[in-house]
């Protein structure tokens, strides 16, 4: 079922470029941001979860609530730290910092898997070409001037690790839960923190502005839905590995939509990318 996490790849080039273009808006404040994209997703998934509803009774262990609160903060935390960075800093300079998580989740998972039994992979085979398509991922956006570190940048590091911390913790858990639930709970989580945190009159933006939050809602819950999905048939790492495709259709969808130039660096990091995903379901 290796398609399922390539259209979470689709869906993360897509919601990334897409939430950008919202964040970028003055009008629109983050804590508002925040609670009201949530809220899109949560009314989104509501016909969804009656259908995929899915909850295993060690869900209510004092163990595992712990750790889907610490998932919830955790991406509290992430999600504010990420619309800081894109709100106040260009894309250019907070890209390189955005991209390692997908570096913080690999390594992450190599640590958590001396602590769990069989929830995190160690085959060197699977690891290796997923720790290179990760450097290869960050390479194209390594520039001189990156070096000089910024509140911003530094906020979209932290923001990226938060959010490889989360997903860690998630999967200690998500065995408990079918996907869809546990993306509804997690979302119900985050508003209804992020409500009493900021207060926000939920006030209707401009029309194209609320469409672009309810596409962004639905992109990210594909998106999410389909790495829980990876992450319980395909395992964490490889999962991983295939949605760095998302880097590669970023880049061809700035080429054929925005009319971008493609630099060599990024042809390369594609490249090597591909070859990675092609190596290790060949390996």
């Amino acid at each position: 079922m290796i398609q399922i996490p390539i259209l979470g790849a689709l869906a993360l080039g897509a919601g990334t470029v897409l939430e950008r273009t919202i964040l970028k808006n003055k009008k629109i404040k983050i804590g508002f941001y925040q609670t009201i994209s949530f809220l899109s997703i949560i009314l989104i998934m509501s016909p969804l979860v009656y259908f995929f509803w899915g909850l295993n009774g060690q869900a209510f262990e004092l163990k595992n609530i712990l750790l889907f609160i610490a998932v919830v903060i955790s991406a509290i935390i992430a999600n504010l730290l990420v619309f800081y960075s894109q709100k106040w800093e260009k894309v250019t300079n907070t890209e390189p910092a955005r991209i390692l998580e997908p570096l913080f989740v690999v390594l992450l998972a190599i640590i958590f898997s001396f602590f769990t039994e069989g929830l995190f992979e160690r085959n060197l085979k699977m690891i290796v070409p997923t720790l290179i398509a990760a450097v290869a991922l960050v390479f194209p956006h390594i520039k001189r001037h990156h070096l000089s570190l910024n509140k911003y940048i530094i906020s979209a590091i932290f923001g990226s690790f938060f959010f490889a911390v989360e997903l860690i913790l998630s999967r200690m858990i998500l065995n408990f839960y079918s996907p869809i639930t546990f993306y509804f709970l997690r979302c119900v989580g985050i508003f209804l923190i992020s409500f009493v945190i900021f207060r926000p009159k939920i006030k209707l933006p401009e029309k194209e502005i609320l469409i672009k939050i309810v596409a962004t809602a639905g992109i990210w819950i594909i998106y999410r839905v389909a790495v829980y999905y990876g992450y319980l048939t395909l395992g964490v790492i490889f999962t991983t590995l295939i949605v760095m495709l998302g880097a590669v259709f970023v880049y061809l969808f700035a080429f054929l939509f925005a009319k971008e130039k493609i630099n060599w660096k990024n042809i390369i990091s594609a490249v090597v990318i591909i070859a990675c995903v092609v190596y290790t379901l060949l390996s």
